[in-house]
């Protein structure tokens, strides 16, 4: 059975690694959100596409929830004494994957390549697949205004009120080639236990995603990061709630985008949904 997982970061990962100890490589495409990737000290970071590499590869920190196993500090140590900011922690070793990219970039790869060279260099066999290999941006709409998602989730905590969530250049973006040929081919689907409105939203905000799933013939399963009316970790539960929404797997069901903003009018593409917990975040 050939399958198509919709991941974010951490809750997404962890599922995909369970996929991946019982698929062949073949037979498990990864799709991960890029919704919430930045720039920072000129280097293009991808914080899921990283988290979903990191995992499949053995090599995540799982203390920490995000970042490489015996991880340190110094150069952001360094940067911070250049009068750098830092509040985004980039450890010494994810420093390279994150060079490497932005350099790869720079020569003319497309994040997909970018991402498929990464993730061999590290010993991935399975496939892990950006949405897009065009700029997309998260932008929470909050009480103190519009915040990118780093900004709001990382520097700030989640703490402003949200009032919405916004996809810059979704509406522009197309999907991965690779995306778009496991969507074609796939025999299931599968939703990882990703928050719904910035991990799993921004991949069904690009052109034709949705109408994509909605039409799909074939089992459309979905993981809940919501367990007991609350998130195990993550801001899923509380952005929810400020949205209006039942926090609960019903109410991840019915989040969704039907363009490039958050809205309650247009559900998640699914047919079932069960509850599984997720993990820590970066800060």
């Amino acid at each position: 059975m050939r399958l198509l997982a919709i991941a974010g970061g951490v809750g997404g990962a962890k599922l995909a690694l369970g996929l991946a100890r019982m698929l062949p490589p073949d037979d498990l495409h990864v799709i991960v959100n890029t919704g919430d990737d930045e720039v920072f000290h000129g280097l293009h970071v991808s914080p899921d596409l990283d988290t979903v590499t990191y995992t499949l590869a053995g090599l995540a920190n799982e203390e920490m929830g995000w970042g490489l196993a015996g991880e340190s500090f110094r150069a952001l140590e360094a940067l911070g004494r250049l009068g750098a900011d830092t509040w985004f922690r980039l450890g010494d070793l994810d420093l390279a994957t994150h060079i490497r990219r932005t350099d790869l970039l720079r020569r003319g790869a497309t994040l997909t390549e970018a991402t498929r060279e990464i993730a061999s260099r590290l010993g991935v066999r399975h496939a892990i697949v950006p949405m897009s290999d065009d700029p997309v941006r998260t932008i929470a709409l909050t009480d103190e205004g519009e915040l990118a998602f780093q900004d709001y989730f990382v520097r700030r905590h989640c703490e402003p009120r949200i009032s919405g969530v916004r996809f810059d250049g979704a509406e522009r973006a197309a999907t991965s080639p690779a995306f778009t040929a496991a969507l074609t081919e796939a025999d299931a689907i599968v939703f990882c236990p990703s928050n719904p409105l910035v991990s799993v939203d921004p991949i069904l905000a690009l052109p034709g995603v949705r109408a994509a799933i909605e039409g799909f013939n074939g089992p459309r399963i979905g993981v809940s990061p919501i367990v007991g009316g609350a998130a195990v970790k993550g801001p899923a539960a509380k952005m929810m709630a400020e949205l209006g929404e039942e926090v609960s797997c019903v109410g991840v069901c019915s989040t969704g985008s039907s363009s490039t903003r958050w809205t309650r009018r247009t559900p998640m593409p699914s047919r079932g949904w069960a509850s599984a917990p997720t993990s820590p975040t970066r800060s």
